[in-house]
Parts: C-alpha cells; structure tokens; sequence
C-alpha cells in the first residue's frame, strides 16, 4: 500500500524535534538543506519525522507556529529533493514511551487525551489534503500491555476526528510493547481503508543495542558478534508472522517505522543483519524506515 505510492525505504530524522533539548539551537541547525539532500542520493525516499508535542502545542492546547514553522519548512525540503514524509507525533501530553520522561496519566485523563486530539485535528488541517506525499503517524510506541484496550478507543475517536477533516490521508497505528511486531494482532480492526499497522523491529536486542546505556535489559558492558545472535530470515519471518496475518485479514499492510543496530556493534556484524532483514521486508513487500 505505502510502496505504491512510493513510500518504501524511508529513514528517520531522530533527535531534531524529539528527544533533544528543544534548543534553538538544536532545531535551527541539527538537521539542514545539505542532510536532505543526502538522504536523497543516497536512495531513500521517504523521511519520518518524530515530533514531541511541546514543540507544536501551548499548555492550553492551542499551536505553536513557530513549531509548526520547522515542520513546514521539514516538508518543503523533502519536496524539494522529492522525498515524502511521515509525521510521527513522537511524544503527546501525559504520555512517552521513554520513561525518564515525566510523562503520565494519558490514558486515563481526557484532558491530555483532548489535547492529542487537537494536534491531529490540527495537523489534519495544515497537511490533510496532502495525500500524495505526507502519512500520518498518530503516536510512537505505547508501551505497556495494559494500555491496549483504551489505546484502541484513543485511535478510533482520534481518527474520526481527522477523518472529519482529512478524509484520504494515510495513517499509521501501532501496538503495545513499544510496536512490536508481534503486538500488531491486539490491535482493532481498522478504522477504515486509510489505516495501516505499524512495528518497529530491533530483535535480538542484545545484538542491536549491545552497550546501550538507557535501558536495563542491556548489560552495558556485553558485546555480541552477528554470528551469535542466530538472526536469520526464517527467525524475522517467525516475529512477523502474527502480523502479516493480521494485515491480509484486514486488507491492510505492514509499515516498519523503526529499526536499526547501534553503532557499538561491529559494522560488518551491521551489515549481515541489514541484509538478513531487508530480505524479508522484500518478500513481504513491506516498507520501512531505518532509525537514525
């Protein structure tokens, strides 16, 4: 679905407007003309965009243009090296899937769930009409198991909001477990025609985070060469399965907006498990974005 309308190999723009010190510095100079140009020579066609929400919203809910200035000017560059784009609204009011985020309280609060929704119905006005180039994300990795039930009914009045607006733009949702892949069955069916399932994929995490710092399932200090981590073609398949399944009973496709192996893995190790990887997202025809 996304690779017909020409979205297939994508790359993501991580730490411009997410994840940073919002600085002005940081958003002025982090990321500039010269990178899309790159990004473009080297193939890609396609950019996502992780957005935090304090970037482009004000404590009361109404926009920040000068938030909404960068991503207009994001966009612009894109074009101008034929690149499309994913809006991924990265971090939302009472809610990141980081947890040294003081972030809380989405799910069960209407008030931050009211000022998602006027993001999206915000973004649906300044960029719903853009159908051929611009897909929305609606939120990056809702994390805990028990957040599924009300995550559902979160992306069904989200999307009826959009829809109300911008009818025909594509949007992404993903699962619990930080978009696992495997999470992708839980999901409801989708809302419409327009809706496509999203996973992020960085199996085995020991391999692709060997050395991370920022989370407690790593042994910062472990190493693991590609050939211990037993990563083949039939291991993706196997933790895409329930997945795939889920897509073609709903008519829909896959989209894998994050994967990726840390620079502490050996790049040749790297490379064998781009290629490991990048083998099954030919064969299922599923598009993708590498993290930066």
């Amino acid at each position: 679905m996304l690779i017909s309308m020409g979205f297939k190999k994508g790359i993501n723009l991580g730490g411009w407007m997410s994840q940073c010190d919002y600085s002005k510095d940081r958003l002025d100079n982090f990321i500039t003309e010269p990178d899309f140009k790159t990004i473009a020579s080297w193939g890609f066609d396609h950019v996502r965009i992780p957005i935090d929400y304090n970037i482009i919203q004000n404590s009361d809910g109404s926009p920040i243009e000068e938030g909404y200035s960068r991503i207009d000017s994001a966009i612009a560059l894109s074009r101008k090296y034929g690149l499309k784009v994913i809006l991924d609204l990265h971090k939302t009011a009472g809610f990141s899937f980081d947890y040294g985020e003081e972030e809380s309280g989405f799910f069960d609060n209407e008030k931050y769930q009211e000022r998602f929704y006027l993001i999206w119905e915000e973004f649906a006005r300044r960029y719903g009409v853009h159908t051929h180039d611009i897909v929305f994300e609606l939120l990056n990795e809702v994390t805990d198991a028990e957040f599924i039930d009300k995550w559902n009914e979160i992306i069904k009045i989200c999307i009826r909001r959009i829809r109300a607006i911008a009818p025909e733009i594509y949007i992404l949702v993903g699962s619990f477990h930080n978009n696992a892949a495997d999470t992708v069955q839980y999901l409801d069916e989708p809302y419409d025609s327009r809706i496509i399932y999203n996973f992020h994929c960085y199996e085995p995490l020991k391999f692709t985070h060997q050395g991370a710092t920022w989370t407690p399932l790593i042994a910062p200090d472990e190493r693991m060469a590609f050939s211990e981590s037993n990563t083949t073609a039939e291991y993706f398949e196997k933790l895409f399965s329930t997945a795939l399944e889920k897509a073609a009973k709903h008519g829909t496709s896959l989209y894998c907006g994050e994967y990726g192996v840390i620079e502490n893995a050996a790049p040749e190790d790297s490379l064998e498990w781009f290629k490991v990887i990048h083998s099954v997202f030919e064969k299922y025809s599923t598009a993708r974005s590498v993290w930066s």
